[in-house]
């Protein structure tokens, strides 16, 4: 039982700490992205990863129809829409207009595949 627990907890560091680079990579990038300080992106991060735990696996199953037809164009704009939600609930972060949003969930994706 302790050895599942740890397991859990060193993948939750892991996803935190890649979560945390994403964010500073993202916030290097692009301009219009606004994180304030290590606060904010510690913040920031953590939420992007309860997000990702909690919000997208019920909004992927309620818009499954929809991410079939879209080829999963609809999937992709779920995590537009975690990135959004990261916006909205760190004060600290601006992540700027809609195509930012979409090059930083890019950006984000190609961190979380390296």
């Amino acid at each position: 039982m302790g050895r599942r627990r740890d397991e859990f907890l060193v993948s939750a560091l892991v996803g935190w700490g890649i979560n945390i680079v994403a964010l500073l990579v993202i916030d290097s990038l692009f301009d219009s992205v606004e994180i304030g300080r290590w606060g904010s992106v510690l913040i920031g991060a953590a939420v992007l990863g309860i997000a990702n735990a909690v919000v997208k696996p019920v909004l992927t199953v309620l818009a499954l129809p929809l991410i079939v037809v879209t080829l999963g164009l609809a999937y992709f704009a779920i995590n537009v829409l975690m990135l959004l939600l990261t916006d909205w609930v760190v004060g600290d972060f601006e992540a700027g207009g809609f195509w930012t949003l979409v090059g930083a969930t890019v950006v984000i994706w190609a961190v979380n595949v390296v």
